[in-house]
């Protein structure tokens, strides 16, 4: 019988980077599960890995914010996807960014953002769910291009360990 990789080979979600600040301290990690997750009202759920740096500091925050790349920013995605952040290295110092909604960190260069307010976590398995309430949203003006997939990040070497 074949192993659920039979399955989950053929999937080819959007990739997302999702921002955290808390306690001085500001994270940030390229995430393959996000999803809208309710109509009324409307939600997002964005699910980090507890092996995470990007986890432990938003396990303490109010509000993430959560950002889509167009295929051709992999450049982008290699910084949150590729470096932990673990060692002291800010991966902030080398990308675009302002400060949102109560201090967020927001990447200028995205495609389209929103910050939201977690307002709820669920666990499952070695990733834990931060469900979000939109607060604040925008859309870079001449955005409009083909999204960032799995497939185009699939030559980004993870930053922390997968099993």
């Amino acid at each position: 019988m074949p192993d659920m990789d039979a399955f989950t080979d053929r999937l080819d979600p959007d990739m997302c980077v999702v921002t955290a600040v808390a306690g001085g301290e500001r994270a940030g990690c390229l995430v393959g599960f996000a999803s809208q997750c309710s109509l009324r009202p409307v939600r997002f759920v964005v699910w980090l890995s507890e092996a995470n740096r990007t986890f432990r500091v938003a396990r303490s925050a109010q509000f993430l914010a959560v950002h889509l790349l167009a295929r051709e920013q992999l450049g982008l995605a290699e910084v949150f996807g590729g470096r932990t952040g673990d060692d002291g290295d800010d991966k902030f110092r080398d990308v675009r960014w302002r400060q949102g909604h109560v201090g967020t960190v927001v990447l200028e260069d995205a495609e389209a953002w929103f910050v939201g307010q977690v307002v709820g976590r669920v666990g499952g398995g070695d990733h834990i769910g931060f469900v979000l309430d939109p607060v604040e949203w925008g859309v870079r003006e001449d955005s409009g291009g083909p999204l960032l997939r799995l497939s185009d990040a699939h030559g980004i070497d993870p930053g922390h360990p997968v099993d």
